[in-house]
């Protein structure tokens, strides 16, 4: 028994050439008693449609500048918008919760609700479950306080609408209990959020900006950059007489004024604060500005500036601008900046291809050759500012990495760390994979640890024609089109076109279906396809009112569409009040009947995820509504 404990949780080290691969949305934790950075999952979206979601651990080593990859057969699952939070205790913990994951064709998407714990001494993952845990979420923030996980806010989509948090839960890790804290109605706290900072300090946790959509009726959803500041104070209750406290923490939200200092950020969403511990202070870094002008129009700017916040007081923003060296010979002449230099194609690149096959690996995504301008690496950056006479060469600006959003970002000790994100260009969205480092307490010029391989096309800065949106809206068609080719979702019970209809049987209670694997195979197949048509925006009312929902039961199903049946009733009877509905309630059951395997399987597969029977229904319960249409990383 001892040995297959150990051959089931072994744990494999790879040292590795680089950092991880493209993504974005992964979690860059420093090592709470070593001199080491921890990365955990992430996402990447290629260009032709695939969504790659990862669960490896990597460890990077700054004294050596060497990653290893950490392998456990009982490690989380793939997953990127997920929180971590690290604790020195017990030889060093990294503590993670939820996130969310998507098929590689993005058919099937679901949040997690899950709580993990690696132990930073042995790489070994164990999972904690507790009766009372918070929501499945994406997008959240953790910070350690003392002994105690804070846990805040992030966002849920069933894939109907955004739904954002503004909770707050304690995990306390020497009791291992979860507890939600409640405020009073007239107590003032944070507005539901998702991507915020989040930054832990000896009084309390520091709250700032984030992200949100406003949703009126009968308008499209707007997103929302949000620049407030929250102090929670947390104060310890000590013992009175020998007794314990009652209540051992009291925690209450204060909202900071804004600084009047010149030093704030512009408003911005798609970044978060790391903490540099050493000064007390949050260093913030990139993000992106949206000024969403109309339906069609979403225009962007992207950052790559640094700031400085001082926790401490009432909080301030200082300058975190990079020092020009100094020259011999008289002042230094201020110079232009210049814009991401590109150079051209050669000839050779021009005619390069790529197959699938040697693209494709089975840790990630196609690694295609470029086949489009190439930026300048630093070194032909530099010969070419120096052929520039208003150009310094020895300007520490042009070490700044390519502007970018949701970065990941981590401060060891004086050194601040950035890694990948996302960067914009017209219509198309680069996963970058360049890794910096930046002395804070010289602020001299960034290091390029590890250059960007990312092609990023020139004179892309305007958005699509007509011409290519009206071609995208042809494929999207295309699309649907064969899916729904290949399922009969309406008139049938999700079968695959051309199938026997008594393949797949539920029986009266709903259980798990008996059958070869084959069959098995194929009903999951059904549903992960019904997934994806489920939450189709451009389906017609007809088709949403005459589907039930997973986690609908057939009384929700029959509240909502119970006009719809009714009509259909009439049509075929001449039937008048409580026989009429009697006759619509039929076919409303009759549908419910023929969806219900495909349901059933639907809802396995969101319990796998970690969602609960009341939170299905709570999917269900927002209704079919229009999807914003904007990118699915504003949030």
């Amino acid at each position: 028994m001892r040995r297959e404990w150990e051959n089931a949780h072994k744990v494999t080290e790879e040292l590795v050439e680089g950092p991880p691969s493209r993504r974005a949305n992964a979690t860059l934790t420093p090592c709470p008693n070593g001199n080491h950075l921890w990365c955990i999952g992430g996402e990447f979206f290629s260009d032709d449609g695939k969504a790659y979601f990862y669960n490896d651990v990597f460890r990077y080593s700054p004294e050596k500048d060497e990653w290893r990859k950490f392998v456990s057969p009982t490690c989380p699952g793939p997953r990127s918008a997920h929180a971590t939070v690290a604790s020195p205790a017990g030889g060093g913990k990294l503590y993670l919760f939820g996130g969310e994951f998507s098929s590689l064709y993005q058919n099937s998407f679901h949040h997690y609700r899950d709580f993990w714990c690696f132990d930073i001494s042995t790489h070994t993952w164990d999972r904690i479950d507790t009766k009372i845990r918070p929501s499945s979420r994406s997008g959240h923030r953790m910070a350690m306080w003392k002994h105690y996980i804070v846990l805040f806010g992030g966002f849920y989509d069933p894939g109907l609408r955004t739904n954002y948090l503004n909770d707050l839960w304690l995990f306390d890790t020497q009791e291992y209990k979860w507890k939600q804290v409640e405020f009073k109605d007239a107590e003032r706290k944070p507005s539901p959020r998702s991507g915020f900072s989040f930054l832990p300090t000896a009084e309390g946790i520091l709250l700032h900006g984030g992200y949100c959509k406003e949703y009126v009726k009968g308008s499209r959803p707007v997103g929302v950059m949000l620049d407030d500041t929250w102090f929670l104070r947390m104060t310890l209750n000590e013992a009175k007489d020998g007794k314990p406290s009652a209540e051992p923490l009291t925690l209450k939200w204060e909202r900071r004024k804004k600084s009047s200092t010149a030093f704030a950020p512009s408003l911005r969403s798609g970044c978060t604060m790391a903490l540099w511990s050493a000064k007390n202070m949050g260093i913030l870094f990139g993000g992106v500005t949206d000024e969403d002008t109309s339906e069609e129009t979403l225009e962007s700017t992207f950052h790559n500036d640094l700031y400085g916040y001082q926790i401490a007081g009432n909080g301030k923003w200082v300058s975190m601008m990079l020092k020009r060296p100094k020259k011999k010979g008289g002042p230094v002449k201020k110079k232009k900046p210049l814009p991401v230099p590109v150079r051209p194609e050669t000839p050779e690149e021009q005619d390069e291809g790529y197959s699938e096959s040697e693209g494709e690996s089975d840790d990630g995504p196609p690694r295609p050759k470029p086949s489009v301008p190439r930026p300048l690496s630093p070194s032909q950056q530099t010969e070419s500012t120096m052929l520039d006479d208003d150009v310094d060469p020895d300007d520490p600006d042009l070490t700044r990495p390519l502007p970018r959003y949701n970065a990941m970002l981590a401060v060891l000790r004086n050194t601040l760390y950035i890694y990948g994100g996302i960067f914009e260009r017209g219509s198309r969205e680069y996963t970058l994979d360049d890794f910096h480092s930046l002395q804070l307490d010289k602020l001299d010029r960034y290091a390029c640890l590890k250059h960007s391989g990312v092609v990023i096309s020139e004179g892309g800065e305007e958005s699509s024609s007509d011409e290519d949106d009206d071609e995208d809206e042809d494929d999207d068609e295309e699309d649907r089109d064969d899916l729904e080719s290949e399922y009969t979702f309406v008139g049938g019970a999700g079968r695959r076109a051309g199938e026997d209809e008594d393949v797949v049987e539920p029986d009266a209670e709903g259980k798990e279906v008996e059958g070869t694997p084959e069959e098995k195979d194929a009903l999951r197949a059904q549903a992960t396809a019904f997934m994806g048509v489920a939450k189709d925006a451009t389906r017609s009312v007809e088709d949403v009112l005459s589907t039930p929902l997973p986690g609908e039961t057939l009384a929700m199903f029959y509240a909502r569409s119970r006009e719809y049946w009714t009509g259909k009733a009439h049509a075929s009877s001449d039937n008048r009040g409580k026989l009429l509905r009697r006759d619509g309630f039929a076919l409303a059951e009759e549908r419910y009947a023929s969806y219900k395997p495909i349901l059933k399987e639907v809802e396995r597969i969101l319990a796998e995820a970690g969602l609960d029977e009341e939170e299905m229904r709570k999917g269900a319960a927002v209704g079919p509504a229009g999807a914003s249409g904007q990118s699915r990383n504003r949030r």
